[in-house]
């Protein structure tokens, strides 16, 4: 199925990240568009809204997909975006708080430098399942 979709999405315009190969980009004129794979999940990112909504008719036309709408929550990663100042911000606090928890360190003092150099660690300073 990836080789299908490779074939079809470069027919496209799309061009493979080098470093990536989930990773595929886009540039048409100074507007461009980032699709990201990961397993059966696409995540789209775009300079221009009709660029992406050309490239959603596209990908719709020739796999069978749901658009789940704008993405604010991917892989344990929170987006949120401020379309008029041109920003997108990306946050893991809930993937730390989640991990924190995990390894009963929730409760724990926040500290401007967490480790100092020099600083020698023991293994009963190490998290435990």
């Amino acid at each position: 199925m990836y080789l299908k979709f490779d074939e079809t999405i470069r027919k496209f315009g799309f061009k493979e990240n080098v470093e990536d190969n989930c990773v595929f980009a886009k540039f048409k004129n100074e507007k461009y568009i980032f699709l990201v794979l990961y397993v059966d999940d696409i995540l789209l990112a775009s300079s221009d809204v009709t660029l992406l909504q050309e490239t959603k008719r596209f990908l719709s036309s020739n796999f069978d997909m749901k658009d789940l709408g704008e993405a604010s929550f991917v892989l344990g990663i929170k987006s949120h975006r401020d379309r008029n100042q041109g920003v997108l911000g990306l946050s893991q606090e809930a993937y730390i708080e989640k991990a924190s928890k995990k390894f009963n360190m929730h409760k724990c003092k926040p500290s401007p430098t967490p480790i100092v150099k020099g600083d020698k660690y023991g293994e009963h300073q190490c998290p435990q399942e």
